[in-house]
Parts: C-alpha cells; sequence; structure tokens
C-alpha cells in the first residue's frame, strides 16, 4: 500500500527562488468537495492535476498529519481536463519550484489567483523519524493545519482568510480533511 510521509511548511523570504532548479506550472481541481471529507461521508479525496506536460488522478486518505495512504496514476492531458470540467468547488493554481537542500528534495508550491501571496514548501519523507536540515527560508510547519491542505484551498482560498487565520498557522481548529 502506497504511503506519502510529507511534512509542509510556510516559506518566509525569497531565498529559496535562486536555489530552484526547476518550475512546474500546476491546475487542480477535486472530484469531492470538504463538506463530504469533514462529515466522513468520503474517506478521500480525489484530485485531477495537470502538471507541466502530464496529467494524473490522485486518491488521498481522510487523515491530518504527515502520513497518509496516497494512490497516483497517469492520465491522458486530455482526459484531465475533461475530469476537471467536473471538478467542485474552486480550482487551486500554483507554480511548484524544486528545490534541492542538503540531500531532500523540496516542493515549493507558490499559490496564484485566490490563493496569490500563499507559499509553501513540502518535503516527502521516507520515515516519519527521518530528520533532514531546514533551510533558512523555511518558516512555522502546518503539516496539522487542515487550511493548507490543498482540497481547503480549493473550498476556502487564501484571499478569504481573515487576519488571525494567516498569523496563527497551527490553530487546532482546523477540521481533517486531505
Amino acid at each position: 500500500m502506497p504511503i506519502e510521509i510529507e511534512r509542509k511548511f510556510l516559506v518566509t523570504g525569497d531565498g529559496w527562488r535562486t536555489a530552484a532548479h526547476a518550475v512546474v506550472p500546476m491546475a487542480q481541481g477535486y472530484i469531492n468537495d470538504q463538506p463530504a471529507m469533514d462529515s466522513g461521508a468520503q474517506r478521500a479525496s480525489v484530485r485531477v492535476r495537470i502538471a507541466g506536460d502530464a496529467a494524473h488522478l490522485n486518491l488521498k486518505s481522510r487523515a491530518v498529519g504527515h502520513t497518509r495512504q496516497e494512490f497516483e496514476y497517469p492520465i491522458p492531458v486530455a482526459d484531465a481536463r475533461a475530469l476537471l470540467a467536473l471538478c467542485v468547488g474552486g480550482f487551486i493554481d500554483k507554480r511548484r519550484h524544486l528545490v534541492t537542500h542538503a540531500g531532500h528534495l523540496w516542493e515549493v508550491d507558490e499559490f496564484l489567483g485566490d490563493n496569490a501571496g500563499l507559499v509553501v514548501a513540502e518535503i516527502e519523507l521516507d520515515d516519519a523519524t527521518e530528520s533532514f536540515a531546514q533551510p533558512a527560508w523555511l518558516g512555522a510547519e502546518v503539516t496539522d493545519a487542515v487550511r493548507y491542505y490543498n482540497l481547503a484551498l480549493a473550498a476556502r482560498p487564501y484571499a478569504q482568510w481573515r487576519d488571525d487565520e494567516r498569523a496563527a498557522p497551527n490553530d487546532q481548529g482546523d477540521s481533517p480533511c486531505s
């Protein structure tokens, strides 16, 4: 069973930009929505993503934290475009910058559109207890703050957040989703 072990952080400053060795434009949407996940009616998010010239269908278990089941399948870009038209909620538009730091690959997501102004960095690990060097541009960890999950950002974009939500990244008031 595929398991994803991922940690997510806010990004401070622009120091990561010069270290980026690739940039991939991404557009994604969800077949299910936040209320279905919050209510427990669905136990996995279903995402359609076009990343550069490739497309994938992704299912991720309903869990908060750094370890979840994840299944990802390549699909034709034309199919992804058709599926995006079936998505509910908003769309996620972002640029993913790939940055290698101290032997680990960091994915720095610079959000656009209704989520503009939000920049997060993710690192995938082989083990939940694996240590890693934190780059100087890394800010607060938001792995357990559900509102930073892409499904949540599609339902309630960063542009709609109150100032206190932006100031308290690890607020425990988040509800579970993927």
